[in-house]
C-alpha cells in the first residue's frame, strides 16, 4: 500500500499542502488580529489561528489521501501528548508543522514554512517543505534525491579552511544545560548563529548555503521533513552518541546535521566539548 502511494499520490500531497496554506495561513500573514495569536508555553512560545486552522486542513486532507494513516502535528499534540505515541506504532504517520517558524510569521517575516513528513516504523519516507511567501517546495523521497523548485539538490562539501557557518537553537528557547553545550561551538573557525524556522534551515543545509546545525529538542515536526532532505541532498547527521537521530525514539541530545559527514561528525565532537 505505501508503495504504490509513494509512486502515484506524491503530488496530490503538494497539493494539498498548497491548498491549506492558500486558505488558512497566507490570508492572515501580515494580517493576524490580536485575538488571533496565543500563547502556549510562555510569551516566546506563540500559536496562531493559522497554525491551528491549517493543521486541521491538513489532518483531514492528509488522511481521506492515505486511509488508515495517523497524523501528529505540533498543534495536536500540544493538545494531547498522547498523540505523539502514533511515531510508535504501525500504520503510516503524517507529521505536521503547520506553520514552522511561527514567531516569524506573527512578526511578518516571509521565512516560515509548512512542513509535512510521512514515516512508517519511524523511518521519513518522503518530505515537503513549502514556504510560501518565498514560493518555493522542496521534496525528497527517501532514495530518490531532494529537490526545490524542481532542481535538484546537493548539499557538498565547505570549502577547505572555510569558516563553518553552524545554525544553532535560538537562546529565546534553550535551557542553561543546552547553552552550555552550544556555547562549545564558540570557537575559532565556527560561526554560529541562532535558527529562524528549523524547516528553511534545513533547506540551507540541502542547498549547501549553510554548513551544520546544531538543535536541542527533538520535537518530530521540527525535524522530519528535513532530516529525510539534508540526507537524500548528501548530508548526514548524528546526536552526541554517535548514532542517527530518530523521530520514534528517545535520543541524547544535542544533535548535529552537516552537509556532509565529516562536518556533521565536527560538529558533534565540539557539542561533546571534543574539538
Amino acid at each position: 500500500m505505501i508503495d504504490a502511494f509513494l509512486t502515484h499520490e506524491l503530488p496530490a500531497v503538494e497539493e494539498a499542502i498548497r491548498q491549506a496554506a492558500a486558505a488558512e495561513i497566507m490570508p492572515r500573514f501580515r494580517q493576524l488580529a490580536d485575538h488571533e495569536v496565543d500563547e502556549k508555553n510562555g510569551p516566546h512560545d506563540l500559536v496562531t489561528d493559522a497554525d491551528r486552522l491549517a493543521e486541521v486542513r491538513l489532518t483531514a486532507a492528509l488522511t481521506r489521501l492515505l486511509p488508515g494513516s495517523a497524523v501528529v502535528g505540533e498543534e495536536a499534540v500540544h493538545a494531547d501528548p498522547e498523540v505523539y505515541k502514533a511515531l510508535r506504532g504501525d500504520a503510516p504517520v503524517w507529521i505536521v508543522d503547520p506553520v514552522d517558524g511561527t514567531r516569524q510569521f506573527v512578526e511578518g517575516d516571509p521565512h516560515f514554512c509548512t512542513l509535512v513528513a510521512l514515516a512508517l516504523h519511524g523511518e521519513v519516507l518522503a518530505c515537503w517543505t513549502y514556504a510560501p511567501a518565498l514560493d518555493v517546495v522542496a521534496t525528497a523521497v527517501r532514495g530518490q534525491g531532494a529537490y526545490a523548485n524542481g532542481e535538484r539538490l546537493r548539499s557538498g562539501s565547505p570549502e577547505p579552511g572555510a569558516v563553518l557557518r553552524v545554525a544553532t537553537a535560538h537562546p529565546l528557547y534553550t535551557s542553561e544545560e543546552d547553552r552550555r553545550h552550544l556555547s562549545r561551538l564558540e570557537v575559532p573557525g565556527v560561526a554560529a548563529r541562532p535558527c529562524g524556522s528549523a524547516g528553511l534551515e534545513y533547506l540551507r543545509v540541502a542547498r549547501g548555503e549553510m554548513d551544520a546545525l546544531a538543535f536541542t529538542w527533538p520535537s518530530a515536526w521540527d525535524h522530519a521533513a528535513g532530516l529525510l532532505l539534508v540526507a537524500e541532498a548528501g548530508g548526514a547527521q548524528s546526536t552526541v552518541e554517535g548514532v542517527p537521530f530518530r523521530i520514534d525514539r528517545d535520543n541524547a541530545l544535542p544533535f548535529a546535521v552537516g552537509r556532509d559527514e565529516a562536518t556533521a561528525v565536527r560538529v558533534r565532537e565540539l557539542l561533546r566539548g571534543e574539538g
